[in-house]
């Protein structure tokens, strides 16, 4: 049994006992998510490139867990679509089942107009927002489809719908990002139609978001009125929510956290 998964940790509730990756954990939104699914009683497993932060965030889970919910930081090349399943596939082993991927790895790069856009910040968003996406959901796909309560959930940005001059690649790589979890979707929904179940068994959402903003961030501009941007602590909010709520009205969602464009 792995831990957690007689329920006691969290109260009860739909994370208790739930094993969850995250990619990305070692930025701000990463350890805002760690820290609020650990409060729920989930057994965390981080992944992030910088190993400092993450065990920094890391450390920080732990502490809002109470100590009682095991916390673990990997340092993973998501570039290496190979290294994305080998995590998969231990994360699995150790502790049984993965009933969740939440993909944080961002990045971002613009210009000053679509013509002196530099297609070398294309380059850079690509393997960032997309390949890594690409990368995870398929390490990902059956663990989360033997779960039972798999979500694979995106965090993406506005700029996908309606991008903007200066951010054609973020917003390219954002749009492709979002396309390819969606396709996921499709995937675990016909998985449950060939099972004859009454909807899909897993889910895939994505999260649209104007921007994020932290303290650190406000605290180094104090005027700024960063409207519009979602905290990374409601974000961890809405993001532990998508186990409260059934994968057949989930699955293929874009859930937005600001006003659609």
């Amino acid at each position: 049994m792995s831990p957690g998964a007689d329920g006691r940790n969290g109260g009860g509730g739909p994370l208790a006992g739930a094993v969850v990756a995250v990619a990305g954990a070692g930025g701000p939104a990463g350890r805002a998510t760690l820290c609020r699914l650990a409060g729920s009683g989930a057994t965390l497993v981080g992944c992030d490139a910088d190993a400092e932060r993450l065990a920094e965030s890391v450390n920080a889970a732990r502490a809002a867990g109470g100590g009682a919910i095991p916390v673990t930081g990997d340092t993973v090349d998501l570039l290496d679509p190979h290294a994305a399943r080998a995590w998969a596939e231990s994360i699995e082993k150790d502790y049984g089942r993965v009933d969740g991927l939440v993909h944080l790895v961002g990045g971002w790069r613009g210009s000053r107009s679509f013509a002196t856009t530099d297609l070398a910040d294309w380059t850079v968003l690509h393997d960032l927002l997309l390949r890594t996406v690409q990368h995870t959901s398929l390490a990902f796909d059956e663990p989360l489809r033997r779960s039972g309560r798999g979500r694979y959930v995106l965090v993406s940005a506005a700029g996908a719908s309606q991008p903007t001059a200066g951010n054609a690649a973020y917003a390219a790589a954002k749009a492709g990002a979002e396309a390819w979890t969606l396709a996921m979707a499709d995937g675990f929904r016909k998985a449950g139609e060939a099972e004859g179940l009454d909807g899909p068994a897993a889910a895939a959402v994505i999260l649209v978001v104007k921007a994020l903003v932290n303290d650190a961030m406000r605290e180094a501009k104090p005027n700024a009125k960063f409207a519009g941007f979602t905290d990374v602590d409601d974000l961890a909010d809405n993001i532990a929510e998508v186990w409260d709520r059934p994968a057949q009205e989930l699955n293929g969602t874009r859930l937005w956290l600001t006003a659609q464009p």
